[in-house]
């Protein structure tokens, strides 16, 4: 056992973050600097080949999977361990996470409801990011209503299911190997009933992505038909028909320690906005100043929060569906922030030499939008993705407040 295997149950909270951070400092650097702080949401085209080499030179050393159980292949970190983990990677500029889906979502939901055979099958290969992953939730007429799936899933005289329907806002489908995909396999039911958790190859010829477009040129998310696909019968997780359980389980595990770190970066664009308000001259004017003060603020009730719900498993789901809300709204400000310090520069294209704006002109692919710019238009749909903020309002007020059911089609 190396040192950067050792169970993180042996090691003291510092020991565990300062070995990890010393890795870094050690290995970020060569062909991986040049990735720093590249990736992420609205950048996820950059660099995808090298930051998927990256990850899997972190699995090698032992990197990924930290929270996992140590029978799973992960470190057994412990919650605090976990979010000193993802606290030294954002602090370091390390590049975006290519197997998020894999590795915070899927992996635990296994290791919580999978059988033994779908451990031994999926999980090594999560661990070394051999397979990466794409989450099949949203439809065009569900959105965030995932009770309202219409893709349906029945089983052939072949014995395996057949997956008929679309999905939509799919991140990083054309990059994925597999996909988790909730379908209606039960005729006659409504809402969360008769659903269930399906592992679906996406390389198939019932499979077809397409790529959506966004305002900032990227295409990061993507359309997925399935017309008659088909997975063997054992890769469903859970029971027949309860899906809606294993999927809940997942989306707790959606809103856990990684926003922790989602945070530090948070910090940082403000730190860099701040920073471009000072050298322009914008943080003379008392609007901006307040702005730039409230988002303070805000980032420190944000952290407060997510702490609190580390530490307080909520089953209606309200804590999470605040966070939520929380850091989405919070995170579409700062982009309109952004503009506000940059003033009309931000309506013009990237240039070299515009002082205290680290223009993104790395990518030679998308260098008609400056970083800023690429911001603003991209945190305009933080708050629909991962949950819209009505839907989290839905939820907060029935489940939590107690008050009406909201009023729907029968």
């Amino acid at each position: 056992m190396t040192e950067n295997t050792r169970p993180a149950s042996e090691m003291s909270d510092d020991e565990f973050a300062g070995q990890f951070r010393a890795w870094l400092d050690a290995n970020l650097v060569g062909e991986f600097a040049e990735i720093k702080g590249v990736g992420g949401p609205g950048s996820e085209h950059e660099f995808f080949p090298q930051r998927l080499a990256w990850e899997r030179h972190m699995a090698a050393a032992g990197w990924t999977c930290v929270g996992w159980p140590v029978e799973y292949g992960g470190r057994g970190a412990s919650l605090s361990q976990q979010v000193r983990f993802h606290e030294e990677y954002a602090k370091a500029d390390a590049p975006a996470r290519v197997s998020h889906l894999g590795e915070t979502l899927l992996g635990p939901t296994l290791i919580a409801h999978g059988t033994q055979e779908q451990k031994n099958r999926f999980l090594p290969k999560i661990v070394d990011i051999t397979e990466l992953w794409a989450q099949g939730y949203s439809e065009p007429g569900a959105g965030s209503d995932l009770a309202n799936v219409a893709t349906t899933a029945r089983v052939g005289e072949d014995g395996k299911w057949h997956i008929d329907g679309q999905k939509v806002w799919t991140s990083l489908a054309h990059l994925s190997q597999w996909a988790f995909v909730v379908a209606r396999t039960e005729e006659g039911t409504s809402r969360h009933k008769g659903l269930s958790f399906l592992l679906v190859p996406l390389d198939q010829p019932g499979v077809e992505i397409r790529p959506i477009q966004q305002l900032t040129g990227t295409s990061e998310f993507n359309e997925v038909f399935f017309d008659d696909a088909v997975t063997d019968a054992s890769m469903i997780v859970g029971e027949r028909g309860e899906g809606w359980k294993v999927a809940m389980t997942l989306l707790e595990f959606e809103r856990g320690v990684s926003t922790l770190g989602q945070q530090v970066g948070f910090a940082r664009e403000l730190e860099q906005i701040t920073r471009m308000a000072h050298v322009n001259g914008s943080a003379q004017d008392p609007v901006v100043r307040e702005r730039i003060t409230r988002a303070w603020i805000g980032l420190k009730v944000i952290r407060a929060h997510a702490l609190r719900t580390l530490a307080d498993r909520d089953p209606t789901g309200g804590t999470a569906s605040a966070a939520k809300l929380l850091w989405a709204n919070w995170h579409r400000d700062l982009g309109e922030l952004a503009m506000l310090v940059q003033g009309a520069e931000s309506l013009t294209g990237p240039t070299e030499t515009s002082e205290g704006a680290p223009n993104d002109l790395r990518d030679p692919e998308n260098v008609e939008l400056a970083l800023w710019q690429r911001l603003f238009l991209f945190t305009r749909s933080d708050t629909i993705y991962g949950g819209s903020n009505e839907i989290q309002l839905n939820i907060i007020s029935e489940r939590v407040l107690g008050l009406p059911r909201e009023a729907r089609p029968s």
